[in-house]
């Protein structure tokens, strides 16, 4: 056991999350197992809690979440036996914040329980389907009402009259948590870390929100950078891909097939018929470990 109260254990030869069930081999006392998985480089702390269960706190999961002084992630999910779906699924954000949605961390438990299945969350219900390597997941209806972001008061939400320097008139809506996506700018270009925590905490947002910087290179395609509420600089958001669509397809600027390319890698979002945007993309098991988590209370 390292220091800082945790040991890892190296990945198997398959890089990708395979199948699995819980339990484990058997454990010291006051060890808890956990899995790090990420989906393009945006890293989870994943506990298997379907047997045991584990309990959690904003400082704790500030603690676990440090890349100094813990095991260090962007998000922390604590995966349990659902009431209304195959499982439930925890989010929290590593400033301890908890989230009613993740779309990169659902992949990430999509693939680690294995097949189809229904996943409680905060911000209701997905259905997803595990693939080698990944999964797909059914990420719902977008809303686009102000109050459902939620702004501070009424807006249009297709193109707010708002601007941040040369950020201005962005899109906004709701994937399970608040977006906001600036078009027509090289996302590049734009000093996001300077810029996205003025954006994330300005007033208008009363919950805070999420900051995407999108450019469509085609109808079929997307670059975008995201400034993840409560995470800041990220490789990938998933529902920041599925949102940044959403606002282009309801300027009229995408198809209903669009890849979306973050610095971590590409996701794929499609609009069915229904309306409901699908996300397709990797989930990975880094590695597993233990931790001793009174260590970090």
């Amino acid at each position: 056991m390292s220091a800082a109260g945790w040991t890892a254990t190296a990945p198997s030869s398959a890089a990708h999350a395979a199948p699995s069930s819980p339990g484990s081999s058997a454990l010291s006392e006051g060890e808890t197992p956990f899995l790090k998985m990420h989906g393009l480089g945006n890293d989870f702390i994943v506990f298997d809690a379907r047997d045991t269960p584990v309990m959690m706190t904003p400082a704790l999961v500030r603690a676990l979440a440090d890349r100094r002084t813990g095991i260090g992630c962007d998000q922390l999910i604590v995966v349990e036996p659902g009431d209304a779906a195959d499982v439930r699924a925890r989010f929290w954000n590593c400033d301890g914040e908890a989230v009613a949605a993740c779309g990169n961390g659902s992949r990430a438990v999509a693939a680690l329980v294995g097949g189809a299945l229904s996943i409680e969350t905060a911000g209701g219900l997905l259905a997803a389907n595990a693939l080698t390597g990944g999964a797909t997941v059914d990420m719902g209806l977008p809303r686009f009402d102000w109050d459902a972001v939620p702004l501070a008061f009424a807006m249009d939400t297709a193109r707010l009259p708002l601007a941040w320097e040369d950020l201005a008139e962005p899109a906004a809506c709701s994937v399970g948590n608040p977006h906001v996506t600036f078009f027509g700018t090289d996302p590049w270009s734009v000093d996001l870390e300077r810029l996205g925590p003025l954006i994330e905490h300005d007033a208008v947002f009363p919950e805070r929100v999420n900051v995407g910087v999108a450019l469509m290179q085609g109808r079929d395609r997307m670059v975008l950078r995201v400034w993840e509420r409560g995470a800041g600089l990220t490789r990938a958001c998933g529902t920041g891909a599925v949102a940044a669509v959403a606002n282009a397809q309801r300027r009229g600027l995408a198809d209903a097939r669009v890849t979306v390319t973050l610095p971590g890698g590409d996701l794929v979002i499609t609009r069915a018929d229904d309306g409901h945007l699908h996300m397709a993309g990797p989930a990975v098991i880094a590695w597993r470990g233990t931790v001793n988590l009174e260590q970090y209370q």
